[in-house]
């Protein structure tokens, strides 16, 4: 017990001893703190320098930060494509160091083409865009502004083709976005839309912007039910076009145009027609897809593709008239299905017959669309299989 008594007395002994030594230390570190304060305080070069030296930590941080962000915002316009642009013809700084040779030679050995090179039209359509084909590349010659363009018309009248091609005649680079996938991008579309133009604005050669489909988001505001996000894109997007530019050229395409807000009727200088082809189109038209899906395989393709005797001229003008409705695309496709049935089968050989039963189908099938379109119901005979 007296042992005890011994052990609990020294540990008591120690924890003052310790107790007392760590508020000295306390007291201690007080003193030094504030003689070193005062020290600090009474000489006022050290304050100086001291605040000094503060101030431009922030600011070499907060201009730091800044410099972060708009060197980014330089690089992501410079090396690549915004994510509305689908498809475009020019060459971003990623691609040119993935494959050099290959773009450069590309560039190199590429040359204005003829605006109307493939698009079929009619000859009055085929002037009016011929003339802007001329303006647009006389206004890049003379670094001028670039006037805006509405393609309107049924779909498939090639009006992204001739884009296409009106860019590549007057030496400009294309781009291709819809306007269906700027809805679905909410609160981010402003922010993009912004970043598409900073990218069409770094272009040396101009750019054509095509929007497809433009009547997706450019509606009505006032009538239009829309979101606010939509609303702010499409804010975005007058501010951005509300003047002409002589870096890009905006070609807006769309079936219904008179779903535009009124803005946007207001910032075109030209609005041109794409209409359904005529006979006389159609005829054309299918030469020049039999020609391109069937002959030239038949005779330079390796591809085992045979043609049957029979007069070419002729089937070509009877199928320009049972297509009567049809666009220049539907066209596209009946031809490449009279290769499709060749090469499936046995000998292949595309004959006569086979061409007919093809188009068969697919009159059949536009004539279903169109009554789908008026609302009208399927009678007992649209039912049957076609023999």
């Amino acid at each position: 017990q007296l042992l005890n008594e011994e052990n609990l007395r020294k540990q008591e002994e120690s924890v003052q001893k310790h107790h007392q030594t760590f508020l000295e230390s306390i007291r201690t570190a007080g003193t030094l703190f504030g003689e070193g304060f005062r020290a600090f305080v009474t000489d006022w070069d050290k304050v100086t320098a001291t605040v000094a030296g503060l101030t431009l930590l922030a600011v070499g941080v907060y201009s730091a930060k800044n410099a972060t962000l708009v060197a980014g915002r330089f690089i992501e316009a410079r090396l690549g494509r915004p994510s509305l642009v689908r498809e475009t013809s020019r060459i971003t700084v990623l691609e040119a160091l993935r494959h050099p040779i290959q773009q450069v030679s590309q560039r190199l050995l590429s040359r204005p083409q003829d605006a109307l090179e493939g698009v079929v039209l009619s000859p009055s359509l085929e002037a009016r865009v011929r003339d802007i084909a001329i303006a647009t590349r006389n206004t890049k010659k003379n670094r001028g502004l670039y006037g805006n363009v509405l393609l309107y018309g049924p779909p498939g009248t090639r009006k992204t083709l001739f884009a296409k091609k009106l860019a590549l005649h007057s030496g400009m680079d294309y781009a291709i976005m819809t306007g269906g996938d700027v809805a679905p991008m909410g609160r981010e579309g402003m922010t993009t839309m912004h970043k598409l133009f900073d990218w069409a604005n770094t272009s040396r050669r101009g750019l054509l912007l095509f929007v497809d489909e433009a009547d997706a988001f450019l509606r009505k505001r006032a009538t239009e039910k829309i979101s606010e996000d939509l609303r702010a894109t499409l804010n975005a997007f007058l501010y951005r076009t509300g003047q002409h530019s002589n870096k890009f050229m905006l070609v807006l395409a769309s079936c219904h145009p008179e779903q535009f807000d009124w803005a946007i009727n207001a910032c075109i200088d030209v609005m041109v027609h794409f209409d359904l082809p005529q006979q006389e189109e159609r005829a054309r038209l299918v030469r020049m897809y039999l020609d391109k899906y069937v002959l030239k395989p038949a005779t330079e393709g390796k591809q085992r593709l045979k043609l049957a005797q029979f007069d070419f001229g002729r089937k070509c003008s009877e199928v320009a008239q049972l297509t009567e409705g049809m666009s220049g695309w539907k066209i596209a496709q009946l031809a490449l299905s009279w290769q499709a049935t060749a090469y499936a089968s046995e000998d292949g050989v595309l004959t006569e017959a086979m061409m007919d039963a093809c188009v068969q189908d697919f009159v059949q099938q536009h004539q279903q669309m169109m009554r789908w379109l008026k609302g009208e119901r399927p009678g007992p005979e649209d039912e049957q299989p076609s023999s």
